[in-house]
Protein backbone atom coordinates (compact mmCIF):
# COMPACT_ATOMS: atom_id res chain seq x y z
CA UNK A 1 0.00 0.00 0.00
CA UNK A 2 3.26 2.05 0.54
CA UNK A 3 2.91 2.84 -3.54
CA UNK A 4 -0.43 4.73 -2.97
CA UNK A 5 -1.74 7.41 -1.38
CA UNK A 6 -5.08 5.95 0.75
CA UNK A 7 -8.19 7.44 0.46
CA UNK A 8 -8.88 8.49 3.99
CA UNK A 9 -12.59 10.09 5.69
CA UNK A 10 -13.22 11.77 8.62
CA UNK A 11 -15.93 12.29 10.11
CA UNK A 12 -15.70 15.33 12.32
CA UNK A 13 -13.32 18.41 12.67
CA UNK A 14 -10.07 17.25 14.22
CA UNK A 15 -7.10 19.78 15.37
CA UNK A 16 -6.06 22.46 12.69
CA UNK A 17 -2.26 20.72 12.42
CA UNK A 18 -3.79 17.07 12.65
CA UNK A 19 -6.06 17.77 9.00
CA UNK A 20 -2.92 19.70 7.51
CA UNK A 21 -0.81 16.55 8.69
CA UNK A 22 -3.47 14.18 7.33
CA UNK A 23 -3.88 16.20 3.79
CA UNK A 24 0.44 16.13 3.52
CA UNK A 25 0.11 12.04 3.79
CA UNK A 26 -2.83 10.58 2.32
CA UNK A 27 -6.00 11.54 -0.06
CA UNK A 28 -8.13 13.08 2.94
CA UNK A 29 -11.57 13.89 2.96
CA UNK A 30 -12.43 16.24 5.79
CA UNK A 31 -15.73 17.05 6.83
CA UNK A 32 -15.08 21.04 6.82
CA UNK A 33 -18.73 21.31 8.43
CA UNK A 34 -18.43 19.20 11.40
CA UNK A 35 -22.33 18.21 11.68
CA UNK A 36 -22.20 14.65 11.71
CA UNK A 37 -22.76 12.29 9.40
CA UNK A 38 -25.87 10.69 8.57
CA UNK A 39 -26.41 6.89 8.54
CA UNK A 40 -26.44 7.08 4.46
CA UNK A 41 -23.38 9.40 4.66
CA UNK A 42 -21.00 6.61 6.41
CA UNK A 43 -22.06 3.94 4.40
CA UNK A 44 -21.07 6.16 1.19
CA UNK A 45 -17.75 6.95 3.32
CA UNK A 46 -17.01 3.39 3.64
CA UNK A 47 -17.95 1.92 0.05
CA UNK A 48 -15.13 4.74 -1.06
CA UNK A 49 -12.57 4.80 1.43
CA UNK A 50 -9.23 3.00 2.53
CA UNK A 51 -9.58 4.28 5.99
CA UNK A 52 -12.63 5.25 8.05
CA UNK A 53 -11.37 8.07 10.47
CA UNK A 54 -14.96 7.88 12.73
CA UNK A 55 -15.58 9.07 16.55
CA UNK A 56 -17.85 7.95 19.17
CA UNK A 57 -20.99 9.68 17.44
CA UNK A 58 -21.13 7.44 14.27
CA UNK A 59 -22.43 4.26 15.50
CA UNK A 60 -20.96 1.68 13.03
CA UNK A 61 -22.98 -1.77 13.58
CA UNK A 62 -23.33 -5.33 11.49
CA UNK A 63 -25.87 -3.89 9.00
CA UNK A 64 -23.53 -0.71 8.10
CA UNK A 65 -20.41 -2.65 7.80
CA UNK A 66 -22.37 -5.18 5.30
CA UNK A 67 -22.86 -1.90 3.10
CA UNK A 68 -18.79 -1.58 3.06
CA UNK A 69 -16.90 -1.50 -0.16
CA UNK A 70 -13.77 -3.81 -0.97
CA UNK A 71 -11.26 -0.74 -0.20
CA UNK A 72 -11.92 -0.58 3.39
CA UNK A 73 -9.64 -2.39 5.06
CA UNK A 74 -9.23 0.42 8.68
CA UNK A 75 -11.37 2.00 11.02
CA UNK A 76 -8.88 4.32 12.60
CA UNK A 77 -11.12 5.52 15.44
CA UNK A 78 -10.12 8.46 17.06
CA UNK A 79 -10.92 8.02 20.37
CA UNK A 80 -10.22 5.39 23.38
CA UNK A 81 -13.79 3.59 23.26
CA UNK A 82 -15.27 1.26 20.73
CA UNK A 83 -18.25 0.15 21.75
CA UNK A 84 -19.75 2.47 18.62
CA UNK A 85 -18.10 0.07 16.76
CA UNK A 86 -18.99 -3.89 15.78
CA UNK A 87 -15.44 -5.10 16.06
CA UNK A 88 -15.98 -8.80 15.51
CA UNK A 89 -17.89 -8.12 12.72
CA UNK A 90 -15.24 -5.52 11.02
CA UNK A 91 -12.73 -7.95 11.88
CA UNK A 92 -14.77 -10.80 10.11
CA UNK A 93 -15.07 -8.31 7.12
CA UNK A 94 -11.06 -8.57 7.19
CA UNK A 95 -11.36 -4.91 8.38
CA UNK A 96 -8.91 -3.50 11.42
CA UNK A 97 -9.95 -1.36 14.35
CA UNK A 98 -7.59 1.23 16.14
CA UNK A 99 -8.42 3.33 18.64
CA UNK A 100 -6.35 6.50 20.62
CA UNK A 101 -5.69 4.45 23.95
CA UNK A 102 -3.64 6.32 27.07
CA UNK A 103 -3.95 9.97 25.75
CA UNK A 104 -7.02 10.57 27.69
CA UNK A 105 -6.74 9.11 31.11
CA UNK A 106 -5.28 12.48 33.26
CA UNK A 107 -7.73 15.08 31.53
CA UNK A 108 -10.92 12.19 32.18
CA UNK A 109 -9.45 11.62 35.25
CA UNK A 110 -8.64 15.84 36.56
CA UNK A 111 -12.81 15.48 35.44
CA UNK A 112 -13.98 13.38 37.65
CA UNK A 113 -12.01 14.93 40.74
CA UNK A 114 -13.62 18.14 39.82
CA UNK A 115 -16.82 16.52 39.70
CA UNK A 116 -16.22 14.73 42.81
CA UNK A 117 -15.75 18.67 44.74
CA UNK A 118 -18.25 20.52 42.67
CA UNK A 119 -21.15 17.69 44.26
CA UNK A 120 -19.79 17.27 47.64
CA UNK A 121 -18.90 21.08 48.04
CA UNK A 122 -21.98 22.54 46.48
CA UNK A 123 -20.08 24.78 43.83
CA UNK A 124 -23.23 24.88 41.07
CA UNK A 125 -25.81 25.99 43.78
CA UNK A 126 -22.84 28.91 44.86
CA UNK A 127 -22.63 30.03 41.55
CA UNK A 128 -26.19 30.20 40.51
CA UNK A 129 -26.72 32.43 43.16
CA UNK A 130 -24.46 34.52 42.33
CA UNK A 131 -25.60 34.86 38.96
CA UNK A 132 -28.54 35.75 40.52
CA UNK A 133 -27.54 38.80 42.01
CA UNK A 134 -29.15 37.09 44.95
CA UNK A 135 -26.28 36.75 47.79
CA UNK A 136 -27.17 38.81 50.66
CA UNK A 137 -23.59 38.07 51.60
CA UNK A 138 -21.35 35.35 53.92
CA UNK A 139 -23.54 33.07 56.91
CA UNK A 140 -22.19 30.40 58.51
CA UNK A 141 -24.28 27.69 57.80
CA UNK A 142 -25.00 28.45 54.50
CA UNK A 143 -24.61 25.82 51.56
CA UNK A 144 -22.90 23.46 53.96
CA UNK A 145 -20.86 20.60 51.74
CA UNK A 146 -19.03 17.99 53.18
CA UNK A 147 -14.78 17.59 53.49
CA UNK A 148 -13.20 15.38 50.69
CA UNK A 149 -10.24 14.42 53.00
CA UNK A 150 -10.95 11.18 55.05
CA UNK A 151 -13.71 10.12 52.67
CA UNK A 152 -13.98 6.64 51.05
CA UNK A 153 -13.71 6.94 46.97
CA UNK A 154 -14.85 3.98 45.34
CA UNK A 155 -13.39 3.27 42.02
CA UNK A 156 -15.21 0.96 39.40
CA UNK A 157 -12.90 0.34 37.02
CA UNK A 158 -9.07 0.71 37.79
CA UNK A 159 -7.65 0.86 34.60
CA UNK A 160 -5.91 3.81 32.91
CA UNK A 161 -8.15 6.25 34.11
CA UNK A 162 -8.90 5.03 37.65
CA UNK A 163 -5.67 4.56 38.52
CA UNK A 164 -4.79 8.38 37.57
CA UNK A 165 -8.10 9.25 39.39
CA UNK A 166 -6.51 6.85 42.81
CA UNK A 167 -3.68 8.78 42.59
CA UNK A 168 -5.02 11.93 42.53
CA UNK A 169 -7.59 11.52 45.16
CA UNK A 170 -4.96 10.27 47.78
CA UNK A 171 -3.57 13.85 47.66
CA UNK A 172 -6.72 15.05 48.60
CA UNK A 173 -6.99 12.40 51.56
CA UNK A 174 -9.55 9.81 50.12
CA UNK A 175 -8.93 6.27 51.40
CA UNK A 176 -9.56 4.79 47.54
CA UNK A 177 -10.80 1.35 47.32
CA UNK A 178 -11.76 -0.30 43.69
CA UNK A 179 -13.16 -3.25 41.96
CA UNK A 180 -12.05 -4.24 38.83
CA UNK A 181 -12.61 -7.60 36.73
CA UNK A 182 -8.94 -8.44 37.77
CA UNK A 183 -6.78 -7.44 41.08
CA UNK A 184 -4.00 -5.46 40.42
CA UNK A 185 -0.52 -6.16 40.95
CA UNK A 186 0.44 -4.78 44.20
CA UNK A 187 2.81 -2.59 43.10
CA UNK A 188 -0.06 -0.69 42.24
CA UNK A 189 -2.02 -1.34 45.31
CA UNK A 190 0.78 -0.04 46.99
CA UNK A 191 1.46 2.99 44.74
CA UNK A 192 -2.26 4.16 44.84
CA UNK A 193 -3.11 2.78 48.67
CA UNK A 194 -5.98 0.82 47.08
CA UNK A 195 -7.84 -1.72 48.71
CA UNK A 196 -9.17 -4.61 46.14
CA UNK A 197 -13.06 -5.63 46.57
CA UNK A 198 -13.80 -8.62 44.67
CA UNK A 199 -17.55 -8.14 45.44
CA UNK A 200 -19.06 -4.84 44.26
CA UNK A 201 -22.08 -4.83 46.44
CA UNK A 202 -19.73 -5.03 49.35
CA UNK A 203 -18.04 -2.13 47.74
CA UNK A 204 -20.63 -0.17 46.96
CA UNK A 205 -22.01 -0.09 50.51
CA UNK A 206 -19.57 1.13 51.81
CA UNK A 207 -18.08 3.81 49.72
CA UNK A 208 -18.95 7.94 50.20
CA UNK A 209 -18.01 8.40 46.59
CA UNK A 210 -18.58 6.62 44.04
CA UNK A 211 -16.68 7.06 40.90
CA UNK A 212 -17.67 4.79 37.11
CA UNK A 213 -14.32 4.53 35.26
CA UNK A 214 -15.01 0.95 33.51
CA UNK A 215 -16.16 0.63 29.71
CA UNK A 216 -19.64 0.18 28.07
CA UNK A 217 -19.77 -4.11 27.01
CA UNK A 218 -22.72 -6.02 27.30
CA UNK A 219 -21.53 -7.20 30.82
CA UNK A 220 -21.35 -3.40 31.90
CA UNK A 221 -25.08 -2.22 30.90
CA UNK A 222 -26.25 -1.25 34.15
CA UNK A 223 -23.75 -2.76 36.07
CA UNK A 224 -25.00 -0.32 38.52
CA UNK A 225 -28.65 -1.21 38.42
CA UNK A 226 -31.65 -0.25 40.73
CA UNK A 227 -30.90 -2.65 43.25
CA UNK A 228 -27.32 -2.03 43.84
CA UNK A 229 -27.99 1.55 43.75
CA UNK A 230 -30.13 1.01 46.59
CA UNK A 231 -27.30 -0.54 48.35
CA UNK A 232 -25.41 3.06 48.26
CA UNK A 233 -25.81 4.93 51.17
CA UNK A 234 -28.18 7.50 51.62
CA UNK A 235 -25.33 10.21 52.04
CA UNK A 236 -23.05 9.06 49.16
CA UNK A 237 -23.32 10.21 45.85
CA UNK A 238 -21.90 9.11 42.32
CA UNK A 239 -19.66 10.11 39.60
CA UNK A 240 -19.65 9.14 35.82
CA UNK A 241 -17.25 10.12 33.35
CA UNK A 242 -17.06 6.87 31.43
CA UNK A 243 -20.18 5.67 29.51
CA UNK A 244 -23.62 6.54 30.58
CA UNK A 245 -25.19 3.14 29.91
CA UNK A 246 -23.48 1.48 33.19
CA UNK A 247 -26.12 3.23 35.29
CA UNK A 248 -29.62 2.93 35.15
CA UNK A 249 -30.40 6.55 34.79
CA UNK A 250 -34.00 6.17 35.72
CA UNK A 251 -33.18 4.45 38.66
CA UNK A 252 -30.57 7.10 40.03
CA UNK A 253 -32.51 9.36 39.05
CA UNK A 254 -35.63 8.21 41.25
CA UNK A 255 -33.09 7.86 44.17
CA UNK A 256 -31.71 11.39 43.84
CA UNK A 257 -35.40 12.78 44.42
CA UNK A 258 -36.52 10.47 47.11
CA UNK A 259 -33.47 11.36 48.49
CA UNK A 260 -31.73 8.21 48.92
CA UNK A 261 -28.56 9.50 47.40
CA UNK A 262 -26.89 13.01 48.14
CA UNK A 263 -25.50 14.01 44.67
CA UNK A 264 -24.27 12.91 41.21
CA UNK A 265 -22.00 14.14 38.74
CA UNK A 266 -22.27 13.32 35.44
CA UNK A 267 -20.05 13.70 32.39
CA UNK A 268 -22.07 10.81 29.93
CA UNK A 269 -25.69 9.85 30.09
CA UNK A 270 -27.40 6.76 28.88
CA UNK A 271 -29.28 7.75 25.67
CA UNK A 272 -26.50 9.71 24.26
CA UNK A 273 -27.02 13.19 24.23
CA UNK A 274 -30.54 13.13 26.22
CA UNK A 275 -30.03 13.55 29.89
CA UNK A 276 -33.16 12.59 31.93
CA UNK A 277 -34.79 15.84 32.00
CA UNK A 278 -35.09 15.31 35.92
CA UNK A 279 -32.02 15.49 36.54
CA UNK A 280 -31.45 19.24 35.25
CA UNK A 281 -34.24 20.90 38.29
CA UNK A 282 -31.87 18.87 40.89
CA UNK A 283 -29.59 21.24 42.67
CA UNK A 284 -27.64 18.27 44.06
CA UNK A 285 -26.93 16.89 40.50
CA UNK A 286 -23.89 18.31 37.83
CA UNK A 287 -24.17 17.79 34.59
CA UNK A 288 -21.30 18.19 31.74
CA UNK A 289 -21.50 17.87 28.40
CA UNK A 290 -18.88 14.72 28.11
CA UNK A 291 -16.12 17.14 28.43
CA UNK A 292 -14.33 14.61 30.30
CA UNK A 293 -10.90 14.64 27.79
CA UNK A 294 -11.82 17.95 26.18
CA UNK A 295 -8.11 19.78 26.38
CA UNK A 296 -6.40 20.83 23.46
CA UNK A 297 -3.90 18.68 23.99
CA UNK A 298 -6.02 15.14 24.61
CA UNK A 299 -7.52 16.36 21.16
CA UNK A 300 -4.09 16.65 19.28
CA UNK A 301 -2.64 13.55 20.76
CA UNK A 302 -5.46 11.54 20.08
CA UNK A 303 -5.27 13.13 16.28
CA UNK A 304 -1.43 12.09 16.29
CA UNK A 305 -2.18 8.07 17.50
CA UNK A 306 -5.03 8.31 14.82
CA UNK A 307 -1.76 9.34 12.09
CA UNK A 308 0.34 6.63 13.50
CA UNK A 309 -1.91 3.99 13.01
CA UNK A 310 -2.58 4.56 9.60
CA UNK A 311 0.66 5.36 8.94
CA UNK A 312 1.87 2.13 10.09
CA UNK A 313 -0.93 0.44 7.97
CA UNK A 314 0.09 2.05 4.98
CA UNK A 315 3.70 0.90 5.34
CA UNK A 316 2.30 -3.12 5.54
CA UNK A 317 2.15 -3.05 9.30
CA UNK A 318 0.07 -3.89 11.99
CA UNK A 319 -1.48 -0.75 13.52
CA UNK A 320 0.22 -0.07 16.75
CA UNK A 321 -3.32 0.69 18.73
CA UNK A 322 -4.98 -2.37 17.22
CA UNK A 323 -8.16 -3.00 18.98
CA UNK A 324 -8.61 -7.16 19.58
CA UNK A 325 -12.52 -8.30 19.55
CA UNK A 326 -12.38 -10.36 22.24
CA UNK A 327 -11.56 -7.71 24.46
CA UNK A 328 -13.12 -4.56 22.75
Amino acid sequence: MASERLSVVVTRRLPEEIEARMAELFDVTLNESDVPFSRAQLAEAMQRADVLVPTLNDRIDQALLAQAGERLRLIANYGAGVDHIDVATARQRGILVSNTPGVLSDDTADMAMALIIAVTRRLPEGQAIMQSGEWGGWSPMALLGGRISGRKLGILGMGRVGQALARRAKCFGMEIHYHNRRRLHPDIEAETGATYWESLDQMVSRVDVLSINCPHTPSTFHLMNARRLKLMKPDAVIINTSRGEVIDENALTRMLRAGELAGAGLDVFEHGTEANPRLRAMPNVVLLPHMGSATREARREMGEKVLLNIQTFADGHRPPDLVVPSLA
